[in-house]
């Protein structure tokens, strides 16, 4: 499709209606749930927008290590800027968003594929999409949420990614939208004042993104990650024929301790406890139940909900982390709501991560934590 055609029709599209009947049931007599209840990792092959500084590539054996464990699920949070060709000494121009490097795109189909022959279902994620990512370190030309040329390029990706798959079953695969969204003053300042997106500037992007996706294959699984980071469920798209998710951070006092990106004052805090009083606030079961609750009754309004990432930085005290994250795992089970951990090998994962209290078990030449293993294994 040509570009001028394409932008045209993403223009028309947002204002089409979308409310139609779900391709894609999956019956959970256990809390309705339309969604699988899929366990498993995020996957950060193609996470930084530099594929000169990328993490090592999941290999093979790792996946089917991952279907050995009972796993069946991996997100691919991308950044755009990994699959595009333009001159990296600068700051990309608009024009420049368009530019797709069939190379780098090839090479995610090889994960693709790679994750199919195991059974896993594939989420592909726009973790940087064109105007809008939660963290900074790539200077995005324009804003996702107010300038229609970025809600342009948007859609041209998805239906880039669609047209890809267009033969691919939704049990296989299915479209993460945007990485938890939220409204920034500054798209470029990872610390600047953030806001919940109003709901129809939303819908007008969840709608667009849609339409270019289903262009391609009304059948295709489409997923939105929550407002306000993705932590808060967004009515005004519960109409749609899109799935939501959660997280699995909350209380950020436990999931990112320490953490430089998500703090800016990382040593005046207080240590983590599961449960216990921890500054002003007392931390417990009772806190993830209030937090889950409107996810909870997502699902039982028909909504299919699957908690996109879910973890803990290894700053935080191994136990504390086990305690909490057995809470977290336990209410989102219970009623039928699948998890993905960020992620599989790094500093949340079960693999190399790095944490001082732990005592590893050497696993094919890598670090394995496993009572982390065994407590996802459980669920």
């Amino acid at each position: 499709m040509q570009r001028r055609t394409f932008i045209k029709n993403t223009g028309m599209m947002v204002a089409a209606s979308a409310a139609v009947t779900s391709p894609f049931t999956f019956p959970n007599p256990e809390a309705k749930n339309k969604l699988p209840k899929w366990k498993g990792f995020n996957l950060l092959d193609f996470f930084s927008p530099d594929p000169s500084s990328g993490r090592k590539a999941t290999t093979e054996e790792q996946l089917k290590w991952m279907s050995d464990w009972g796993f069946d699920f991996v997100r691919i949070p991308m950044a755009y800027p990994a699959y595009l060709k333009f001159d990296r000494s600068r700051n990309i121009t608009p024009d420049e968003v368009y530019q797709i490097d069939e190379q780098a795109v090839e090479r995610i189909d090889k994960l693709v594929s790679a994750a199919h022959k195991y059974n896993m279902h594939v989420s592909l994620n726009l973790h940087r999409a064109p105007g809008y990512c939660v963290n900074a370190g790539f200077n995005e030309p324009y804003n996702l949420w107010t300038d229609q040329k970025a809600l342009d390029a948007f859609c041209f990706h998805w239906n880039m990614w669609a047209k890809r798959y267009k033969n691919v079953s939704s049990k296989k695969i299915s479209f993460d939208l945007l990485n938890e969204p939220s409204m920034r003053e500054d798209m470029n300042d990872q610390h600047s004042k953030r806001t919940s997106v109003p709901g129809e500037v939303y819908r007008k992007l969840a709608l667009a993104a849609s339409e270019a996706i289903r262009r391609e294959n009304p059948m295709h699984l489409i997923i939105a990650d929550g407002n306000d980071v993705g932590t808060s469920v967004i009515p005004e798209i519960a109409d749609l024929d899109i799935a939501q998710s959660c997280r699995g951070y909350h209380p950020g006092i436990i999931s990112h301790y320490k953490a430089p990106w998500a703090m800016k004052d990382t040593e005046n805090i207080p240590e983590p406890k599961w449960p216990g009083q921890v500054g002003d606030q007392y931390l417990s079961r009772a806190m993830l139940e209030k937090f889950y609750k409107p996810w909870i009754e997502l699902v039982q309004k028909g909504v299919g909900v699957h908690c996109g990432e879910c973890g803990c930085w290894n700053k935080t005290p191994h136990a504390v982390f086990l305690a909490w994250f057995g809470d977290v795992l336990d209410i989102l089970t219970t009623n039928g709501i699948g998890f993905s951990l960020w992620e599989f090998a790094g500093d949340f994962g079960v693999l190399d991560s790095r944490r001082e209290d732990v005592r590893y078990e050497d696993w094919h030449g890598h670090k394995l934590d496993r009572k982390l293993l065994t407590l996802l294994m459980k669920y």
